[in-house]
């Protein structure tokens, strides 16, 4: 063959062979308009809002627990809730911790509840110095194991664990990407304030969605309603913690738990031009072996949050929209406000009675203050005596769908639900289930 025909046959090969190449990869391709072969994959969710279960206080071996993070995680999950955080003391499970595997009889049941569960290839265990370790593994690691998409999310938290003048005050970090560590302040109000802002100030670092907010203001009495309501940062506080320590409901010398967020919203709202601060319900757990009155247990308290997706974002949002209620029990199918109505709908039970309660301070009520006094005549260091009036009972309703008409006298109104089944496992004897909503204002039309 000639050299001029050998070059030709080359080239009619090296065409060919481009053609057959250009035909294979545009094989799949659909011409323009053409159907395509198949149909669209499904939206994963249709982002239809609804109710979210969680918890946002929860302590594990990473702290003061006394269990690990993933039976406790595993624990929430099978009891129905949808989302946790985990709020160990000044720390976020991460990196690499080792805990005795023996230290006491509970640990050993620890150890020997969660080796049953997740077996020996997950559990890590060495002897160093004599002693017997585990491993304690952090939130990356395990949360595959449990978090399923629109089912069950875990969000990085902390308690951000600190005191002034041996009065213990400590706040949470929700949904935070490092940790945390305490700031001092001049006192209990700055000791707050500057808290909760590191807290904003890495929101605003990293671009994450995240929250902070103030825990048990009665533990140790560490936070007066007068130290609330100067809080510019301030917008969530528990005003029910199932940790049988935290005195929700006061003493004879001390504010409850309600009357300090009623004072604090009366103020904020009527004197300082100050946001409403919203009212959570969390468990605080450290005991997850024995259970009952006394013990520090899972499942007394959690939120309801309204939110479109199961995501630490959305239900972010939906607690900064005021968009949840605080329950130790009672369950709603629906909280509004419209116009001039407050509108609650309450999932009820058979057998089981409700008594809706409708709690509100009006504009023209007196919010000066006279101090407690000890037996010499002199103020005691707690929160001060207030009117009657504030946060005040303006009506009660025993049906499943309570409203309340604001006449536009509030400075803000709003629900306790109390049912008549009693709590399961109480932070107190005599609890009952119930449900706290959101306080609410007068619209500008009323």
């Amino acid at each position: 063959m000639s050299p001029i025909a050998r070059s030709a046959t080359t080239l009619l090969l090296c065409v060919g062979i481009f053609s057959v190449a250009v035909a294979y990869q545009n094989a799949d391709r659909p011409t323009p308009n053409a159907t395509p072969a198949t149909e669209p994959a499904p939206a994963i969710a249709d982002g239809q809002p609804r109710w979210w279960k969680g918890n946002l206080h929860t302590h594990s071996l990473w702290s003061d627990g006394d269990d690990f993070p993933e039976m406790i995680a595993d624990w929430y999950k099978q009891h129905g809730y949808q989302f946790l955080a985990l709020t160990d003391h000044n720390v976020i499970a991460e990196g690499e911790k080792w805990v005795p595997a023996d230290a006491n009889a509970t640990r050993k049941k620890a150890l020997a509840k969660y080796t049953a569960r997740y077996g020996d290839r997950w559990v890590e265990t060495r002897e160093k110095d004599g002693k017997n370790q585990v491993r304690l593994k952090p939130l990356p690691e395990f949360r595959s194991l449990l978090e399923e998409p629109g089912k069950y999310l875990l969000i990085p938290a902390e308690e951000i664990t600190h005191a002034y003048a041996k009065r213990p005050i400590h706040m949470n970090g929700i949904n935070l990407r490092d940790t945390i560590k305490p700031i001092d302040g001049r006192d209990a109000f700055e000791t707050v304030s500057v808290n909760l802002r590191q807290v904003a100030d890495q929101r605003a670092r990293t671009g994450r969605m995240m929250i902070g907010f103030l825990n048990h203001p009665n533990f140790g009495w560490g936070v007066r309603a007068e130290e609330m309501l100067q809080v510019e940062e301030l917008r969530y506080f528990e005003v029910f913690n199932g940790h049988p320590g935290v005195r929700n409901y006061g003493d004879e010398l001390h504010a409850s738990s309600e009357r300090v967020w009623d004072i604090a919203l009366a103020l904020r709202l009527g004197k300082h031009r100050l946001p409403v601060v919203y009212g959570l319900a969390t468990d605080d757990a450290h005991g997850y072996h024995e259970y009952g009155l006394g013990k520090v247990n899972p499942g007394r308290g959690w939120v309801m949050v309204r939110a479109s997706h199961l995501t630490a974002e959305s239900i972010v949002r939906g607690l900064e929209a005021g968009d949840f209620y605080a329950s130790s029990g009672v369950l709603l199918d629906d909280v509004s406000h419209v116009g001039n109505e407050y509108r609650l709908a309450i999932r009820t039970e058979p057998g089981v009675t409700y008594k809706t309660q409708f709690v509100a301070t009006m504009k023209d009520v007196k919010l000066d203050s006279v101090p407690k006094r000890d037996k010499d005549g002199n103020p005691l260091p707690v929160t001060e005596v207030y009117s009657a009036d504030v946060g005040k009972v303006v009506a009660e309703s025993t049906e499943a769908k309570p409203v309340y008409k604001l006449t536009g006298n509030e400075l803000y109104v709003r629900a306790k639900v109390i049912s008549a089944k009693p709590h399961p496992n109480p932070y107190a004897k005599g609890d009952m289930e119930t449900a706290w909503t959101q306080p609410v204002r007068p619209s500008k039309a009323e």
